[in-house]
């Protein structure tokens, strides 16, 4: 079986880890929390740094695969995690609020349910990033009359069904009042998957 806690502590610092394709992260992540590797039980500190280096690990992956073509990106986003992760205390029920302070509007987006205008604002500025226009079905996006008619959850919809014809993904997750979620490539869909499942994250494509 492997190791992940080991195998997933390259950081920025020491190159990002790419995960196995045999890497399931419910038998794997059980059994480092049997052995003790994130903390629970342990101890001494050597656990809670195998922890905290863990969920860094997967934060710079998840965080890659949300800046496709742009490590650039992903690695100032990934600073900007790592320096409040540590400032939180290292707490694994800060880890999606976390991610999504540090990406929103570069490579995330977090809108309120009732807020259509920035829900086709916000995924616009991200398709744009690789040059895409997202085909809302209506000449102007931003008319009044059409933001007034629209709903979040059906402009989700639409922008994961545009966006995968051009092959990328839109990964959503309900939050208090609204909606969070990153934009990646729909080939690192299973990547995807596994990663939000190893952090928590309660993730789904938006079409789902």
């Amino acid at each position: 079986m492997l190791d992940i806690p080991s195998l997933l502590r390259a950081t920025p610092d020491r190159g990002p880890v790419h995960l196995p394709d045999e890497y399931d992260p419910d038998d794997n992540f059980a059994h480092a929390r049997d052995a003790g590797a994130w903390g629970e039980d342990a101890d001494d500190a050597s656990a809670e740094g195998e922890s905290d280096a863990g969920i860094e690990a997967l934060a710079w992956q998840l965080l890659l695969l949300a800046n496709p073509g742009d490590e650039d990106a992903a690695l100032q986003q990934f600073r900007v995690f790592q320096e409040a992760w540590v400032e939180a205390g290292a707490d694994e029920s800060d880890v999606a609020d976390l991610l999504h302070d540090a990406s929103d509007w570069r490579s995330g987006f977090e809108i309120a349910e009732t807020d259509a205008a920035g829900m086709v604002q916000a995924l616009d500025e991200l398709a744009a990033r690789w040059s895409l226009r997202i085909d809302w079905g209506v000449e102007d996006p931003t008319d009044e009359a059409f933001l007034a008619a629209a709903e979040v959850p059906g402009l989700l919809d639409t922008a994961f069904d545009r966006l995968r014809e051009y092959g990328y993904t839109v990964w959503v997750r309900e939050t208090d009042g609204g909606y969070a979620g990153w934009i990646t490539l729909s080939r690192d869909d299973e990547g995807m998957r596994m990663l939000s499942a190893a952090l928590g994250l309660d993730l789904r494509p938006a079409g789902a």
